[in-house]
């Protein structure tokens, strides 16, 4: 297990599209293992396989530090409500933004095993969701942000 380089914005590869994944082979679960590791050695709360170069179909996330959750090509199947909060992400290093997104999400994803699945969530989890889905089609945050990105200082103080 390895930290990876976390791309960042600017980088060709944050705006590709990645691809579905059909088998979990030692590659892909090596991969799963190091972004688990990069995402936690980043205090981050989601990662997707593209930050790390990867254009592969892979999200893993951690709202708690205490609840990792891998999701293999992901779909979002559901959506309602509405949430408005700043986010930021670990390929916008020092910078956040108001983005507007569901209160509720529902997907279904894959296992390690490839054994599909249904998440759900609410508030930081759908918020979670749907920013590491982005990047798997190849959208930054950045892009949805109301007003201007601000440095995470400014926004902690208000």
């Amino acid at each position: 297990m390895a930290i990876r380089n976390i791309r960042e914005i600017g980088d060709p590869v944050l705006e590709k599209t990645c691809k579905e994944v059909t088998e979990v082979t030692p590659r892909i679960q090596e991969l799963i293992d190091d972004m688990f590791d990069t995402l936690y050695e980043a205090n981050g709360v989601g990662l997707a396989a593209p930050q790390v170069g990867i254009l592969k179909r892979i999200v893993v996330i951690d709202t708690t530090g205490e609840d990792p959750m891998l999701l293999i090509n992901p779909k979002i199947i559901e959506t309602s409500g509405e949430q408005t909060g700043y986010e930021g992400c670990l390929s916008v290093p020092g910078k956040t933004g108001q983005v507007t997104r569901p209160n509720y999400v529902k997907a279904i994803a894959y296992d390690e095993n490839m054994e599909p699945f249904e998440i759900e969530g609410t508030e930081l989890l759908a918020r979670a969701i749907m920013h590491e889905l982005d990047h798997l089609e190849g959208h930054l945050y950045v892009e949805k942000v109301e007003g201007e990105l601000q440095d995470v200082e400014e926004a902690e103080e208000e």
